[in-house]
C-alpha cells in the first residue's frame, strides 16, 4: 500500500471513529463521505480553538475529542495559550514509541552498526514523575515517553529514574554527569543545546574531551530544533564526529524520523495514525485557505503542517512549517515556526533563511556559534530601522563589521522583500550584537525555561528577548 493510500485509509478511520464523539457530533462527521467534505466539516484550528473541548476533558468527560478518556496529557508550553494539554490516547501511544524505534533500526540497517545497542544510553528528558488531572496522568511528552522505553532498552538507560525525577535542570545535569563518567556510553539523545550543555560540564569535569572520557561514543539521537547551528560546536567537544538520527517529534505526535544515510529529509510517518494535511505559508491567515492532502503536495514549497490524528487531534495547526525534499518517498525537512518569523517591515523572514545565512557567512570568516537569535529594531527617531542579531559565538570573527556584510549579502540573497527594503533604503543592512559566554543560558535560567524540551526562538516580531538579552551584550 503506498503512502497516499495509506492516507486515505487513516482519514477513514479516523472519521468513523470520531464521529460518535462530541467532537464529532458538533461537526457532523457521521456525513463526511471524502476529504472535500471533510475540510468542509473541519476547521483549521491551533490550540484555542479547542481549548474548550480540552477543558471538558480536564474536568472529567469522555468521548470529547476521541473515544473514551486519553490515557495521558502531555503538558507543554504555548505562546499565547501558557501551558498546553495534549491528549495522548491508547490509539496514538504507539506513535510516540514506533517512531524512534523504527529511526534506530533503519540507522541499524543503514549502516550495519548494532554494537552501540549493547551500550549505555542517556535520553536527555523532562521527569518521568506525573501528576493527575481528572485521574489523567499528566506530564512533559518526554517524561510520559520514559515509561514506555522497552524492556530490553531500560537495563542500559541512563540516568537513574530518581536522577531523570530532579525538576532543576542543573541539579539534574550535576547528577547525570556524576552517573554517567566512566560509563560505557556509546548514544546521547536530546535536544542539541542541552546535549552541548551535558558534554560541555563533562569537559569541565574531567578536564578531557569527550571522546576520551566516552571512547565508545557512537550515535546522536536529536531533534526539536535544526541540528545544523549546533553541529560543529558539539563534534568539536566530543573531539571527533560521530553519526547523527535526527526525528520530529511533538506532544502532538511523532511526525518523522531519518531513515537513509544519503539522502536529505526525514521520512513522513504516513502510517502511524495521522492524516496530514498543508497548506501554503502564506494562506495560512487567510479564513479560507489552500489545504491538501499529501498526493497534492509539491516538492520545496513552505506548508504549514497541519494534523488529524487518534488523538483527538482534528484540524490542528501545529505550527510547524515543512517542505518536501522528495515526493517518492515522501520526506520533508522543517523549515521553521509559523509565529517564528521576522516581518515588521513586509519581509516576512523565516528560520530556514537566518539558519543558513548564518552558517554561510561562520563559514567563510571562520566563526563559529553557539546560539543566536533575531529581532527588529524599530528607529523611532532619526535613522533607519534594522534586523538586530544577538548571536553567542564559540568562535568571534576576525572582521566583525565584514562577517555582518556576509551576513547581510546572503539574507537579501534568499529573501527578496528583505533585499527590497534594503536597496530601497527603508531598512538599514542589519547589525550583529555579540553576546557574552553563556549569555542564553542565563537568559533561559531568568525565564525559568533552562532544560528539558525548552527552546531559544530564532526570531520574533518585537524586542521581548532582545530587551532581556541587553545586559548580557559583550563585543559589539
Amino acid at each position: 500500500m503506498t503512502a497516499v493510500q495509506d492516507q486515505q485509509r487513516i482519514l477513514n478511520q479516523l472519521v468513523k471513529s470520531g464521529a460518535a464523539t462530541l467532537f464529532g457530533k458538533d461537526h457532523g462527521l457521521q456525513k463526511v463521505k471524502d476529504y472535500e467534505g471533510f475540510k468542509q466539516a473541519v476547521p483549521i484550528r491551533d490550540y484555542e480553538g479547542i481549548r474548550h473541548y480540552i477543558d471538558k476533558i480536564k474536568d472529567g468527560k469522555a468521548n470529547v475529542l476521541w473515544k473514551g478518556k486519553p490515557i495521558y496529557l502531555a503538558k507543554t508550553s504555548g505562546t499565547t495559550s501558557g501551558i498546553k494539554y495534549i491528549p495522548i490516547t491508547k490509539d496514538s501511544i504507539g506513535n510516540h514509541i514506533s517512531g524512534a524505534r523504527n529511526a534506530i533500526l533503519s540507522y541499524m540497517a543503514a549502516t550495519g552498526n548494532t554494537d552501540f545497542a549493547g551500550g549505555k544510553m542517556i535520553f536527555l528528558s523532562g521527569s518521568p514523575e506525573l501528576d493527575r488531572i481528572a485521574g489523567i496522568p499528566t506530564g512533559r511528552l518526554s517524561g510520559i515517553v520514559n515509561h514506555h522505553i522497552p524492556k530490553y532498552l531500560r537495563s542500559n538507560q541512563l540516568p537513574t529514574y530518581e536522577t531523570n525525577c530532579i525538576e532543576e535542570w542543573e541539579e539534574k545535569l550535576e547528577k547525570i554527569v556524576e552517573e554517567t563518567i566512566g560509563q560505557h556510553l556509546t548514544l546521547v539523545g536530546g535536544i542539541p543545546p542541552w546535549m552541548q550543555m551535558y558534554f560541555d560540564r563533562v569537559v569541565e569535569k574531567t578536564g578531557k574531551p569527550v571522546k576520551e572520557v566516552f571512547p565508545n561514543l557512537q550515535v546522536l539521537v536529536q531533534g526539536g530544533v535544526n541540528f545544523e547551528p549546533y553541529k560543529a560546536k558539539l563534534f568539536e567537544t566530543i573531539g571527533k564526529e560521530i553519526d547523527t538520527i535526527e526525528l520530529f517529534p511533538a506532544s502532538e505526535g511523532f511526525f518523522a524520523f531519518q531513515d537513509t544515510r544519503d539522502q536529505a529529509g526525514l521520512l513522513l510517518n504516513t502510517n502511524s495514525g495521522i492524516f496530514f494535511e498543508f497548506i501554503p505559508v502564506a494562506e495560512i491567515a487567510l479564513e479560507n485557505p489552500t489545504r491538501l492532502s499529501l498526493e497534492e503536495v509539491k516538492l520545496g514549497v513552505q506548508y504549514a503542517l497541519i494534523i488529524n490524528s487518534n488523538a483527538g487531534l482534528w484540524g490542528y495547526n501545529i505550527g510547524d512549517t515543512v517542505k518536501f525534499v522528495s515526493i517518492a518517498p515522501y520526506r520533508i525537512v522543517v523549515s521553521g515556526r509559523i509565529k517564528h518569523f521576522i516581518s515588521a517591515f513586509g519581509e516576512h523572514v523565516i528560520g530556514e533563511e537566518v539558519e543558513q545565512a548564518l552558517l554561510s557567512a561562520a563559514k567563510k570568516h571562520n566563526a563559529s556559534v553557539v546560539e543566536f537569535t533575531v529581532a527588529p529594531f524599530i528607529q523611532s527617531g532619526e535613522g533607519k530601522s534594522y534586523h538586530e542579531w544577538f548571536i553567542e559565538f564559540d568562535k568571534t570573527p576576525t572582521d566583525f563589521k565584514a562577517f555582518a556584510a556576509t551576513l547581510d549579502a546572503l539574507m537579501c540573497a534568499q529573501n527578496v522583500y528583505y533585499q527590497d527594503l534594503i536597496l530601497g533604503n527603508i531598512l538599514e543592512p542589519l547589525h550583529v550584537t555579540s553576546l557574552q559566554k553563556n549569555a542564553f543560558i542565563n537568559y533561559m535560567r531568568s525565564e525559568g525555561k533552562l532544560g528539558g524540551q525548552n527552546k531559544v526562538p530564532r526570531l520574533s516580531n518585537d524586542r521581548k528577548i532582545a530587551d532581556t538579552l541587553g545586559q548580557y551584550i559583550g563585543i559589539k
